[in-house]
């Protein structure tokens, strides 16, 4: 093996080794953010499909086959978990007119890494970091000047560093969202903007509460008995009562089992509502012909 060979081969086997040793749970915890990543995506997809209209100048019509559907008693939906359900009341917050050594203090006191910035009316304007603060220490401990290259984008910096309060400091305007909106969307919103906290305002754009992102993962990840609860509440609805005396449901980690006696027409049915359902990772259908 000449030494190119073996350098490859080397390479190879580095990549076949772990960085480190799996800790205990960590499958677990993948498992989660599989099933947070795909509530999220699927709040993105409801998010950017197109509402249905009607063509101009008269009444859309649904199709014979839409029609018959829709006079079928849909399934009771689980209700949907909205961001008041999750935020954290009251929330710490701070006027623009603070000094930053306070601004500090505030960070420190509260145990967080960034807090909304309030005028004298409660309005969000703004939300200010520990980024923010440590900019301005390191811009005034280094005495950095702006040079040729990002001119513009250092200058800006620059200007902010050398701010006092949190009107000066902080960054705006901030992203938030409303109490009625709902957890999938603050997710989606949240992983936009990279941000772990996110103000919470009212049609005003007052301060009401501040939500975090680890309060948005665990709503939107429901333990495998509230899954199990919407299953039977979609066999419930979809299912007529002497189809779904027989079947028996079984929840273990995000995966579906099936068991019991049911008309195949019906068994199509339900697995395809069950699939729908946005924390279940998987439907094992051992469901037999009645």
């Amino acid at each position: 093996m000449n030494k190119h060979e073996n350098f490859s081969a080397e390479s190879e086997a580095r990549q076949d080794l772990p960085a480190r040793p799996w800790s205990p749970g960590e499958t677990d915890q993948q498992d989660m953010l599989l099933r947070y990543l795909g509530a999220v995506a699927t709040a993105a997809a409801e998010h950017a499909r197109p509402a249905e209209q009607a063509p101009a100048g008269g009444t859309a019509r649904p199709a014979p086959a839409a029609a018959a559907a829709s006079q079928q008693p849909s399934p009771p939906e689980a209700r949907v978990p909205l961001v008041r359900d999750v935020m954290d009341v009251p929330a710490a917050s701070l006027r623009d007119d603070l000094p930053y050594r306070d601004i500090a203090r505030l960070l420190a006191r509260e145990q967080v890494g960034a807090v909304p910035v309030v005028d004298a009316e409660d309005h969000v304007v703004g939300v200010v970091s520990e980024s923010d603060l440590l900019a301005k220490v390191a811009f005034e401990a280094s005495g950095h000047r702006p040079g040729r290259i990002g001119v513009l984008r250092e200058r800006r910096m620059h200007s902010k560093a050398r701010g006092e309060t949190a009107a000066d400091l902080m960054t705006s305007p901030a992203v938030t969202v409303l109490p009625g909106a709902t957890v999938a969307e603050a997710a989606w919103l949240a992983t936009l903007s990279r941000l772990k906290r996110l103000p919470v305002t009212d049609g005003t754009g007052r301060l009401v509460g501040v939500v975090r992102r680890n309060a948005l993962l665990q709503a939107l990840i429901r333990d495998d008995a509230g899954i199990r609860a919407e299953v039977e509440a979609r066999i419930e609805g979809c299912c007529p009562p002497g189809d779904r005396a027989t079947v028996e449901v079984a929840v273990h980690d995000g995966i579906v089992e099936l068991t019991g006696r049911m008309p195949s027409a019906t068994t199509a049915r339900l697995v395809a509502e069950v699939e729908n359902i946005a924390d279940v990772v998987e439907v094992k259908n051992l469901l037999t012909a009645a």
